[in-house]
């Protein structure tokens, strides 16, 4: 497997930033990476990250792919990145108006871009895109969810409970409290968050430096409303709903994820008609951040997996 080398910690040459308006008015960070020349260029991708993410967390990845000749999108969500705008620490009531932008941005992206166009989800990003996927059925050939957020890890609450703890305390007018205690600064490496994450202090602490110089990109633990929210939009994903995307999509999990659901993820993948699922069995959540070992077994999959679905 041939490894693109970039510099995490810089803006790629070559790549643009932009801002997109949302249909209400809302600013969202964009960044469009072209190939240097159309001959080229293999087809068009497009990124989305997760929950306290910024575009500038996931430029290894973007660069593996762009060195494979796609031209490369990303963004930052509503409320994330330097798309926050008024949004303090990533609150949202409802997922709708994320699902929206993504639908919107896709529609606007795949118009502008050359085929085929392929989209990978990373977690939260992985949970909005299927609900794009399934609602709004943007023109793509092929996806990849990277640790959907298809169902909470909360083992051992069941998820019912889960739910209804999290409509409890927003029903209570507790919505923009912070879910669990926030600590001062972000948590260092060797902390129980890098171990959720991912088990590379390198890369762990590249989200640190950014943090650094971009504070407000430290979200912080979620609102009440957040998470209220966000229970309410995995409802959405029913198996009927989920039984007629009928798009190749490949599912990459781990067992040992303390975030998200593996049970949940694997289900999605049995229910999804053009389904292909890839599950670690101890990596951490971010798997395209992770150590080299699970990353880049992670990397060939996908490429794989787009070689074979997305054809140039």
């Amino acid at each position: 497997m041939n490894v693109t080398a970039i510099d995490r910690r810089a803006h790629p040459a070559g790549s643009e930033f932009s801002s997109w308006r949302a249909e209400d008015g809302w600013l969202l960070r964009r960044m469009d990476w072209p190939q240097p020349g159309a001959a080229e260029v293999r087809g068009s991708l497009f990124f989305a990250g997760g929950r306290g993410d910024f575009i500038e967390k996931y430029l290894e990845p973007m660069g593996h792919w762009h060195g494979r000749g796609w031209n490369v999108a990303s963004f930052d969500w509503r409320g994330q990145g330097h798309s926050r705008g008024s949004i303090v620490g990533g609150h949202v009531e409802s997922f709708d108006s994320l699902v929206d932008d993504c639908a919107r941005l896709l529609e606007q992206w795949i118009e502008g871009t050359p085929a085929p166009h392929v989209a990978i989800g990373h977690s939260m990003g992985g949970h909005l895109l299927l609900r794009t996927l399934a609602q709004h059925r943007p023109g793509l050939t092929a996806a990849v969810l990277v640790a959907p957020m298809i169902a909470f890890n909360v083992t051992p609450i069941p998820t019912w409970l889960g739910r209804r703890i999290a409509g409890a305390f927003n029903g209570l007018g507790w919505s923009k409290r912070r879910a669990w205690r926030e600590n001062e600064r972000p948590a260092p490496s060797g902390s129980s968050r890098q171990a959720y994450l991912t088990s590379c202090p390198a890369r762990y602490e590249d989200e640190l430096w950014w943090k650094a110089r971009q504070p407000g990109f430290d979200l912080g633990p979620p609102t009440w409303g957040w998470l209220n929210a966000a229970y309410r939009s995995m409802a959405v994903l029913t198996p009927a709903l989920l039984r007629t995307i009928d798009l190749p999509i490949l599912l990459l999990g781990t067992a040992a994820d303390r975030l998200v659901s593996p049970t949940a993820i694997r289900r999605a993948a049995r229910l999804l008609p053009k389904a292909e699922l890839m599950m670690f069995r101890s990596a951490a959540h971010e798997l395209l951040r992770e150590s080299d070992p699970v990353r880049l077994v992670a990397m060939a999959r996908i490429d794989r997996f787009l070689d074979d679905h997305a054809a140039p």
